[in-house]
């Protein structure tokens, strides 16, 4: 009686926690520096959730570690919905590529919603002598071994994108891994590599600007802000990655305060402005639901591993 009594107490608590929520400013940890994309769109959802749930979201950035930093201080954070956390693709990526984090990438976290999703994109210089994502694999095979491609680092999204897309392509390219993100587009400008894998989100600028011709996006169906430029799924059959961008907070947050977080979501996702800034970078508003946001995360980490497999690469 005394036990149930207890649990019933706790139940009471956390249910008007959850009718109060939110009653101080959120925090909504950032793993990478001001002014990327991840921090922007983190910034743009901030302000908006501000409005909607009357307490101020604050954007808090925690850089190091390619974001591992900031997923491991929400991880151990109290499961209150007063912190919470960016989810990128790089969440996955180190999950299906590194040997020891100090979360489980699953069980140590509260799924709310994805934000954005956005494809990856093949570009080569504009005045490349390769028009087509079919040219270019044609001319790899010919010369295989001989031509490079970029990353900013062993076991990122990019990586992982140019070695399925190696595999599933029949050709042999190598890698070449930088340490930071802009480097692999400097690269290509400069004409000393071929080709650039890289998000829509950051290529996309340079595309409009005309620095960088698009071959091909990494979607299975084209993107609404290049729609004249076709999928490498045309050219290499299955073809597909991309990355995305959600929320998530601490493990065991009460469901009430995740469903609250969740409808504050959907309801900034849905304003017309937030669907336009989106596509500016290419990048599509895409709502969840915080179990669809579990799956998604959960499939992505089991592809990687699939290629990292595959492809025998060394777990970091």
């Amino acid at each position: 009686m005394r036990a149930a009594a207890l649990f019933l107490g706790l139940l009471a608590s956390a249910v008007a926690a959850a009718q109060d929520y939110p009653s101080k400013p959120v925090r909504l940890v950032v793993g990478f520096p001001p002014g990327g994309n991840v921090d922007v769109v983190g910034r743009i959802v901030a302000q908006k959730m501000s409005e909607g749930l009357t307490q101020q979201v604050v954007p808090e950035n925690r850089t190091g570690a390619g974001s591992i930093i900031a997923n491991e201080y929400v991880a151990k954070s109290a499961a209150d919905g007063y912190t919470l956390l960016i989810v990128s693709g790089a969440f996955v990526t180190q999950a299906a590529t590194m040997k020891k984090l100090p979360y489980d990438s699953l069980r140590d976290f509260s799924f709310i919603s994805t934000i954005v999703t956005y494809p990856l994109v093949f570009s080569v210089r504009s005045d490349s002598r390769f028009r087509t994502l079919g040219e270019f694999i044609a001319f790899v095979k010919s010369s295989p071994g001989k031509v490079n491609y970029p990353s900013p680092g062993m076991g990122t999204l990019y990586h992982l994108a140019g070695e399925m897309f190696v595999s599933m392509a029949g050709i042999e390219m190598q890698h070449v891994p930088f340490r930071g993100g802009s480097e692999p587009l400097t690269e290509v400008l400069s004409g000393r590599m071929e080709l650039l894998i890289d998000a829509l989100t950051n290529s996309y600028p340079h595309i409009q600007g005309g620095k960088f011709r698009p071959l091909a996006v990494t979607s299975l169906a084209r993107s609404a802000s290049l729609p004249n430029v076709p999928t490498v799924a045309q050219s290499v059959p299955g073809y597909e990655a991309s990355s995305f961008l959600g929320i998530a907070g601490p493990p065991r947050m009460p469901g009430a305060i995740v469903e609250r977080i969740n409808r504050e979501v959907r309801r900034v996702l849905a304003l017309p402005e937030i669907a336009q800034r989106f596509a500016e970078w290419g990048g599509t508003p895409s709502a969840s639901s915080p179990e669809e946001m579990r799956r998604h995360v959960a499939a992505e980490i089991e592809k990687w591993e699939k290629v990292v497999e595959a492809r025998k690469l060394e777990l970091q």
